[in-house]
């Protein structure tokens, strides 16, 4: 048995976050699935690679000029929703045997909405009316205008995979967001029991920025040094502890649970190692916990299968975590203001990314109009 499907077997769900039209075609994401892979994660990053990086869209390409599509961002979801949709539905056996937990497959909104509350909510519910899968996640990201359109739009039934959450404070909020919008729709006489959620708390990136000021201060402060690479996993298991708390059966979860509601899983994401001197599977042997997802990009998969294990699971010895966190404020590390940072980076990555991908598909479109 390998080590994806021994993660499996004490409760964490593995998923991958990448999806490109040769992955389909190939029988990539089919093997995969064999594996023990259970799910699908995209953004606009991993698009903007997928359709700039070869010729794998050029018929398609080819297609939609003949057929007087034009504008970018129109033929970019013309492009994209295919590839959701076959991915949803090569995923379909893996989500009806496990009755809706796994076979997800996200998309993710405009990233140019990030602060449009109003704006992402139409587009979240044009994306997954047109998708018309049960097994398809949209995408929001936890910015303060995303957490109400995440309470809307599971207030209505729609599945939210939440992005970009970096800050404990924000992961409450999301909660909080997820229970509210449950017991709206449950009150509208909505079936709770098939609204489906995750929340991606990001981690690698966690560790990147923190460990650069820790740097900075080890000369005047040696004990810095003792917390380098320490930080994204004691932020997740902290996490952890407050949705175990939040999702317990005697809070307010337990009615919903009792009407058939699912937990919100957390979903650890940017799980590669970003610094070569960690072990290439550190964000993968020190995040396992039941009713979790850890999202792993295509080398990290390989890396798993190869050499990874099942480490002690988070929640385990919160304590220690605790003392980490204590420590990074001893030496000087607004910890707030590094999540701050990374989610508003965040989203202007992925905002850059896309600008980038509409940019190169109009390169693109001259060049396939040309011959």
């Amino acid at each position: 048995m390998n080590c994806i499907r021994k993660l499996y077997q004490v409760g964490q769900s593995v998923w991958c976050d990448n999806l490109s039209r040769a992955m389909l075609d190939s029988g990539e994401l089919t093997r995969l699935i064999e594996l023990g892979i259970v799910g699908i994660t995209s953004n606009p990053t991993i698009f903007m690679k997928a359709i700039t990086g070869g010729n794998d869209y050029d018929e398609q390409i080819h297609g939609l000029l003949d057929q007087g599509i034009s504008d970018t961002v129109d033929m970019y979801e013309r492009l994209v929703l295919p590839d959701i949709a076959d991915a949803a539905d090569t995923l379909r056996p893996v989500f009806d045997r496990t009755q809706g937990i796994d076979g997800f497959v996200s998309l993710e909104v405009n990233p140019r909405l990030a602060y449009d509350t109003e704006g992402t909510v139409e587009e979240a519910r044009r994306l997954y009316a047109e998708l018309a899968r049960p097994n398809v996640f949209i995408k929001v990201p936890a910015t303060p205008q995303g957490i109400p359109a995440i309470a809307t739009l599971i207030g209505e039934g729609i599945n939210v995979n939440v992005t970009l959450i970096f800050a404990i404070d924000v992961y409450e909020q999301v909660m909080q967001a997820y229970l509210t919008g449950l017991q709206n729709y449950s009150q509208s006489g909505g079936d709770i029991s098939r609204v489906a959620s995750v929340a991606s708390f990001f981690v690698s990136r966690v560790d990147t920025a923190v460990d650069k000021l820790l740097e900075a201060k080890r000369s005047g402060n040696p004990e810095a040094a003792s917390l380098l690479g320490k930080t994204a996993i004691a932020n997740a298991d902290l996490a952890y502890s407050r949705f175990l708390k939040a999702f317990d059966l005697s809070g307010p979860f337990g009615k919903l649970k009792s009407r058939g509601a699912r937990v919100q899983r957390p979903l650890w994401a940017s799980t590669s190692t970003k610094n070569p001197a960690y072990p290439d599977t550190i964000y993968v042997d020190n995040l396992v916990a039941p009713d979790t997802v850890n999202t792993m990009p295509p080398q990290t998969i390989e890396a798993t299968l190869d050499h990874g294990r099942v480490g002690a699971p988070l929640g385990s010895n919160t304590s220690s975590s605790q003392e980490v966190f204590k420590q990074l404020k001893a030496a000087g590390v607004d910890l707030e203001k590094v999540t701050e940072d990374l989610t508003r980076d965040g989203v202007q990555q992925f905002v850059d990314s896309f600008e980038s991908l509409l940019q190169a598909l109009s390169t693109k479109r001259s060049v396939v109009r040309t011959g």
